[in-house]
């Protein structure tokens, strides 16, 4: 036999017999990636686990299958089972927060309908899921057995709804789901039928465009104002024009090019028509729009430029790069201010007061490069003992309980949670001591603020530089402009409800930071200005309902007459 296995015959036949095995496997084509004999999985994340590639199986490792696999559902969880992956995820950084480029509130309320709908579907509540009927274990003191009396062996009754061994007949219900022709659940069918919210539609293009030349691209000013009378004023370069909305008439109030200066911000006061004029040079001017004249000039108003102003009827505030809030009389004919504040160790670079210039209107805020909002009170009002929430709202040293302290030259509050300039400043016109902030590039936050008691509201992560913000005068909403984003959505006007800060509707057209913001006197259209030397208006708010509705009276005998 030996010679046999050595032949050239028993080599041949040897060499047959190692190859069969060889020849009969089935081929495999990684063509998609999945191992032979393995199931591929319903994730579609990346799998790094190092078993992925495709491997003989170990010799001598033999498993049996049965025929039949019947899953039993009643201990599992389906949502690991089929790796469902809840689509909210935990507060991240803003470096993640994309602002959306087209707003879609339709869109964004159907897919968070679906995404109920889908979880009610495949992780049902566990309470509605049919189980088998338990036996209850016998008693400890039962009886021995006896003969049987006469007692029927069946009984035919219905089950008692009591007893919880006893199955209930749900089928005799005709809400039951056996009975539905819909292909979803009775909690699906039920939140397809309720009613929704009607959603507020807003144009997405501007209805006008207004070519800006030297309309300066620089967070720090403020060169935009719309005024009671419906006239808009704007600053470029060393020259001031007023456009008129209803003629659409453009007029130059001023220019300084003569005394090379430039303009760097505008202000109109809340019922008039004068407008105050800020300069780099740190000069202050007033003009009468309807005139087209200079009513009063303040030569050394500061000492660095003007970047910020603010109207209380007859009193006008000035921010600058100086650091100093100067506060003047227009009635005076002193050119001296009667009041200066000093909260902020960097520029100032926002101020606005709180209503409409009214009695009550003696509250302002300024926003400085320091990162910080101070509210002043003029009528020297002190803070409230008590209040305030440590690391939030910080103390001054020296505030206004300090023996000594002269009223209004202290903040009564100072807030210190943005991490970035704060420009944006906005008072809510619905809703008396709220305040809305936001930051510069590296804070992104819009927050609000409680003036009466010195506490943080809420806050919202923008994901984008927010340079300017204004309440609705028709409806409880904020809108805001941006700029610098770490995102790819940037140079966005948003508007958002309040206080859910859902947001309505997402405007672009910009192609640079969109740092000026102005509204209309109606309230229904803003206007928007940036560094690509444009202004574009909106018609981004609907109408005021008119409260003061013709009611037919019968004392109104003028409809008696014939």
């Amino acid at each position: 036999m030996s010679g046999l296995k050595n032949s050239p015959f028993g080599k041949r036949l040897r060499g047959t017999d190692e190859d069969s095995p060889r020849k009969n496997r089935a081929r495999f084509t990684p063509a998609f990636g999945v191992a032979p004999n393995s199931t591929p999985s319903l994730d579609s994340r990346p799998t790094t686990s190092e078993g992925a590639t495709p491997e003989s199986p170990e010799r001598g490792a033999h498993r049996d299958y049965g025929d039949r696999f019947v899953p039993t559902r009643d201990a599992g969880d389906m949502r690991t089972s089929y790796h469902l992956m809840d689509g909210a995820t935990p507060s991240t950084p803003s470096k993640n927060r994309i602002i959306p480029t087209e707003s879609d509130a339709l869109k964004e309320q159907a897919n968070a309908i679906f995404n109920s709908i889908l979880h009610t579907e495949v992780t049902p509540s566990s309470p509605q899921r049919s189980t088998s009927p338990v036996r209850q274990p016998a008693a400890s003191t039962s009886t021995l057995p006896t003969t049987p009396t006469r007692k029927r062996l069946f009984a035919f009754n219905s089950p008692s709804r009591s007893n919880p061994a006893t199955p209930s007949r749900r089928l005799d219900l005709p809400t039951d789901e056996a009975y539905s022709m819909s292909p979803v659940r009775a909690e699906s069918r039920h939140l397809l039928e309720s009613p929704r919210r009607q959603l507020r539609s807003v144009c997405k293009t501007p209805y006008r465009v207004l070519d800006a030349p030297e309309l300066a691209d620089d967070f720090y000013l403020n060169l935009v104002d719309w005024s009671s009378t419906n006239v808009l004023g704007v600053g470029l370069g060393a020259c001031v024009y007023l456009w008129t909305a209803h003629t659409a008439q453009v007029s130059k109030l001023c220019d300084l090019s003569n005394i090379h200066d430039t303009i760097s911000s505008v202000s109109w006061v809340q019922k008039g028509t004068s407008l105050a004029i800020g300069t780099l040079s740190g000069r202050l001017y007033i003009y009468d729009a309807s005139t087209l004249q200079l009513t009063r000039t303040y030569e050394r108003a500061h000492s660095q430029r003007i970047g910020s102003l603010s109207w209380n009827s007859h009193v006008l505030s000035s921010g600058s790069r100086d650091r100093m809030v100067h506060h003047r009389d227009v009635r005076e004919p002193s050119t001296r201010p009667f009041k200066k504040c000093q909260g902020h160790k960097q520029e100032v670079c926002g101020l606005r007061w709180s209503g409409d210039g009214g009695p009550q209107a003696a509250t302002l805020a300024s926003g400085g490069n320091d990162n910080k909002v101070c509210i002043w009170d003029l009528r020297g009002s002190k803070r409230p003992g008590g209040l305030g929430t440590p690391g939030r709202v910080g103390n001054v040293p020296g505030s206004s309980s300090a023996a000594g302290a002269d009223d209004g030259d202290v903040p009564l509050w100072k807030f210190h949670e943005h991490t970035a300039a704060v420009k944006a400043l906005a008072w809510d016109p619905h809703v008396s001591g709220v305040l809305a902030t936001g930051g510069g590039t590296a804070d992104k936050h819009i927050r609000f603020w409680n003036v009466q008691n010195g506490t943080m509201l809420n806050e919202l992560d923008t994901g984008s530089q927010v340079c300017n913000l204004t309440w609705s005068l028709t409806s409880h909403e904020i809108v805001s402009t941006h700029g610098f984003s770490s995102t790819t959505a940037q140079n966005q006007i948003c508007i958002w409800k309040y206080p859910s800060l859902d947001m309505v509707a997402s405007l672009t057209g910009h192609t640079h930071r969109v740092l000026y913001l102005a509204m209309s006197p109606d309230g229904e259209t803003i206007v928007t200005g940036a560094g690509d030397e444009t202004l574009r208006f909106w018609n981004a708010f609907p109408k005021k309902e008119s409260h003061e509705a013709r009611r037919e009276s019968q004392l109104d005998y003028g409809r008696l007459i014939r």
